[in-house]
């Protein structure tokens, strides 16, 4: 059994302010690669990979003009040991994660009710 507890935070304003800056750059990241996604799947060629994912929406993406404020905000915040891993990169994983879900659920093979598309984060 799986258990769940609600936590509330406090932050300071100068952790709002950073926080608000990885949620950015994680729903940026996270729509970037959707819309890539989507365009492979609509032109039937294969999903890019996690990997490939990361290179192009977090590597090389910093270094366009268009991008270059994503460095500014580290990929994966200096967290608690049970949290790290959480940031930019677990975005992709997720996304990747719904993903499948999505595909097995069209093809049947999924006990529980229909999942549907992964959406674009506002």
């Amino acid at each position: 059994m799986k258990g769940r507890f609600k936590y509330r935070i406090y932050p300071r304003p100068v952790q709002k302010y950073r926080l608000a800056k990885l949620f950015g750059c994680v729903r940026v990241v996270w729509n970037d690669s959707l819309a890539c996604c989507q365009e492979k799947y609509s032109l039937k060629e294969k999903k890019p990979t996690n990997s490939k994912l990361q290179k192009l929406f977090i590597t090389q993406a910093k270094k366009t003009e268009d991008r270059e404020w994503l460095s500014e905000v580290s990929p994966t915040p200096l967290a608690p040991l049970r949290w790290r891993g959480w940031g930019w990169v677990k975005s992709l994983n997720d996304l990747n994660q719904a993903d499948q879900n999505f595909l097995t659920s069209t093809k049947g093979k999924r006990n529980s009710r229909p999942v549907k598309t992964p959406k674009f984060m506002h």
